[in-house]
């Protein structure tokens, strides 16, 4: 209960201050009443629904993660740990309502020529490949500032072939993919991991693998604007 009460404060702190502000802003445009009372009953399923998931992300998909991440290294199979990286950062992107969102507004205004699947599936394998890298990453010690390094480096050359407005989506589809499906996750995976291998530097190797992550789909979106747009 202790931790139903937190998330309940946190929620309402989060949420309460925004609801005000617009229900002020309404008014002072004087809106009709009947959009006033749609915003308020909106903003009472939004507040249930976000202490429902939070409840959600701390009781299940966390500790999910971190048992996971704990079991892939005692397989000893370093194949056995890709394959899961991957497979996670995919499913994980696909459930991320934040990208959802985002492939259907360029389906939108891309006319379909960008369907929102192409979009949702294009991201999804860019995040499950540098998932998938993350792992390596923690299992053969390569120190994070290069592969950033690295992967920036891809992302300031594709930004130059790809067409604008392939980097202004792969840009959004990165914020898009650390959303609250898949940032808890692939942390807790990532931790779970660590608790095993008991590396050189548990804090530095225990976080990054969102950072990685977000590369993905800038990388993948500016892929498909080289070789499709």
């Amino acid at each position: 209960m202790r931790n139903v009460a937190k998330v309940v404060k946190e929620v309402v702190s989060a949420v309460l201050p925004v609801g005000v502000f617009v229900v002020i802003l309404q008014l002072s445009l004087a809106l009709p009443a009947e959009m006033v009372l749609q915003f308020l009953i909106g903003m009472i399923f939004v507040t249930l629904g976000l202490i429902l998931f939070f409840i959600g992300v701390e009781t299940g998909l966390m500790q999910m993660g971190e048992s996971i991440g704990a079991a892939l290294p005692k397989t000893g199979k370093l194949w056995i740990m890709i394959l899961f990286g991957f497979i996670v950062g995919v499913a994980a992107t696909i459930a991320e309502p934040a990208l959802q969102v985002l492939a259907s507004q360029v389906d939108s205004v891309s006319a379909g020529s960008i369907s929102r699947i192409m979009l949702v599936s294009v991201v999804a394998v860019g995040t499950g490949v540098f998932a998938a890298l993350a792992m390596i990453r923690v299992v053969l010690g390569v120190p994070m500032k290069y592969v950033l390094m690295i992967g920036y480096s891809v992302v300031f050359i594709l930004a130059l072939l790809a067409p604008a407005e392939f980097l202004a989506i792969s840009l959004d589809a990165s914020g898009a993919t650390t959303g609250p499906m898949t940032v808890p996750f692939i942390l807790a995976l990532g931790l779970g991991v660590i608790s095993v291998l008991g590396t050189r530097d548990r804090t530095a190797d225990s976080f990054g693998y969102v950072a990685l992550a977000s590369i993905g789909p800038i990388i993948s979106v500016l892929l498909l604007g080289v070789f499709y747009g």
